[in-house]
């Protein structure tokens, strides 16, 4: 397994910066989220020589661009096409900076749309896009967040889908926090579809309250047990908005995940 980390922990840094101090912690990959106000300069209006100079700097340093977290939603028909459109820009840039995969979301469900209906729309926008993903060599992975915690809503989206290009995020947080799935049945339901992961120890209820790794109510442990036991190998990517200071929480948390690895391989 990889370890990377979302760019809400230095939202300041650029992203030579970033890229410095994930490699100096030991950190195999970042996450720049886009849209966000972020000093990375990773965004979708982001010149060709601003994309060729973020894909060299990765190399430079050793530290991959694994993910680009996008705020692409789908279940609202009204907003679907403006969404499809975004999506393949994030694509365009991904192909551009090197990075393999962008993070969408399926989005709040509108009033009056069945969850039927809802699975059938997200599913005809991720396969709208899905064999252009394929081409340019990034995959689309889709959060379990928002009003897509429950994992057999979002497996639902992929049986729907089924193309190489589509697969999961799977936020170990949200299905536990919000839907109540305990972290076994949220991997059995995902397992076929998760190609990235986001990890954030934190409190079960409805205010988010993050806590160290440990120290909250999601079972990290048991999620890298299940993961290390399937011989998954992609990045587990650690999401902290608005939190500690990074130079704090960064190599905490790196090292109790690591740990958790290394209990696994035991």
């Amino acid at each position: 397994m990889k370890y990377s980390f979302m760019s809400f922990s230095c939202p300041d840094l650029e992203l030579s910066p970033m890229l410095a101090l994930a490699r100096r912690l030991g950190y195999d990959g970042v996450e720049p989220r886009i849209d966000s106000g972020h000093r990375h300069g990773i965004e979708l209006d982001a010149s060709p020589a601003a994309r060729k100079e973020a894909r060299q700097l990765a190399l430079d340093h050793g530290v991959a661009l694994c993910c680009i977290a996008t705020s692409c939603t789908y279940a609202d028909p009204a907003k679907s096409g403006e969404a499809v459109e975004l999506t393949r820009r994030a694509i365009d840039l991904a192909a551009d900076v090197g990075s393999p995969r962008i993070r969408v979301f399926g989005g709040p469900i509108p009033g009056g749309v069945s969850r039927k209906a809802a699975i059938d729309q997200v599913a005809h926008c991720l396969t709208t896009v899905a064999d252009y993903a394929q081409a340019c060599g990034v995959t689309v992975c889709m959060e379990t967040h928002d009003d897509w915690c429950r994992p057999t809503d979002v497996a639902a989206v992929m049986r729907r889908v089924e193309r190489p290009a589509i697969a999961v995020n799977w936020d170990i947080m949200h299905p536990a926090r919000t839907a109540r799935v305990t972290i076994d049945d949220a991997f059995d339901a995902l397992l076929p579809w998760i190609r990235h992961v986001h990890f954030h120890d934190g409190t079960i209820g409805s205010a988010l309250d993050l806590r160290p790794m440990g120290r909250g109510e999601i079972d990290h442990r048991r999620a890298v047990h299940l993961l290390q036991g399937a011989e998954w190998d992609g990045y587990l990517s650690g999401e902290w908005i608005d939190w500690e200071p990074y130079d704090v929480h960064l190599p905490r948390e790196l090292a109790a995940m690591k740990a958790y690895e290394a209990e696994a391989n035991r």
